[in-house]
């Protein structure tokens, strides 16, 4: 392991590769108590989280609604529930497997809000948009769609009284693979420190379909390129990311590629700039 590695993944409290299936389950129990613990922190009883049919969010929705489960059982308190909210832009390309997600978490409440209307009644006044080429202009307002989402969570987080899930984990945290303020934006973040490879191994235990567990990774913000996959926005594997965190040997590109994201998209990760 390089300085770099060690000092990297030190920063984002990456979690060490699971030894066996008993480490799997501590994990797990783990991210759960901790999810609990943040909803009596704070005096608050409801979760919500966007589902998108990604692996991420499948993976913490369904730690959400068994964290909320044991919290009634074991509180008798009924007023502790889960809300899975879909917010497609329009119509989803890959809306069954949202829906097979939904169908997998059996959250206690489920919502779709579509961001599309105010995607592009937003785009419309702002004019600094109109000036940018069709790809500059398709990538800006995939951020635009992502802040959207989280204003939808938090408004629905904020009328019930509730908190929002985010679902970074360490593999899009050292890359920076996520939108400021936007799916960036959560008041807790149960995956965070786990690498690609352990969000797909916690789903597979706690019995997603395959289908879903191993599916490509795609944020899906651009237009012009739907359901463009993560690795080929990052130029590097998910699998020589988690290596790369986990301290072993990658390719020389790809620690070059890991470390230059990791070093240019450190204000995602740090609270604003104060004098």
């Amino acid at each position: 392991m390089s300085n770099r590695q060690a000092e990297i993944a030190a920063a984002l409290d990456v979690v060490p590769p699971f030894a066996d299936d008993d480490a799997l389950v501590t994990e797990v129990e783990r991210r759960k108590a901790f999810i609990k613990q943040c909803l009596q922190n704070s005096g608050l009883k409801v979760l919500v989280l966007g589902i998108s049919g990604g692996v991420d969010s499948l993976t913490a929705g369904r730690l959400a609604q068994l964290s909320v489960e044991e919290l009634r059982r074991d509180t008798g308190d009924n007023a502790y529930r889960f809300i899975a909210v879909r917010l497609p832009h329009g119509t989803q390309h890959d809306e069954q497997d949202a829906q097979d997600s939904l169908k997998f978490i059996r959250a206690d409440e489920e919502d779709t809000v579509n961001i599309a209307g105010s995607v592009t009644g937003l785009g419309e006044q702002v004019t600094h948009l109109q000036k940018l080429s069709d790809t500059r202009r398709d990538f800006v307002t995939g951020n635009i769609k992502a802040r959207i989402r989280m204003v939808a969570q938090f408004a629905i987080a904020n009328a019930n009284n509730g908190l929002v899930i985010g679902t970074d984990h360490a593999a899009e945290a050292v890359m920076g693979f996520f939108t400021k303020f936007g799916d960036g934006a959560c008041d807790l973040a149960p995956l965070s420190g786990l690498v690609k490879g352990q969000v797909r191994a916690i789903a597979n235990y706690l019995g997603a379909p395959e289908s879903l567990v191993f599916k490509v990774p795609t944020a899906d913000l651009e237009e012009l390129r739907p359901g463009k996959p993560d690795e080929e926005a990052h130029g590097v594997s998910y699998s020589e990311i988690d290596a790369f965190l986990h301290g072993l040997a990658v390719r020389e590109e790809a620690y070059t590629i890991i470390v230059r994201a990791f070093d240019a998209t450190r204000h995602k990760r740090e609270l604003p700039l104060a004098p």
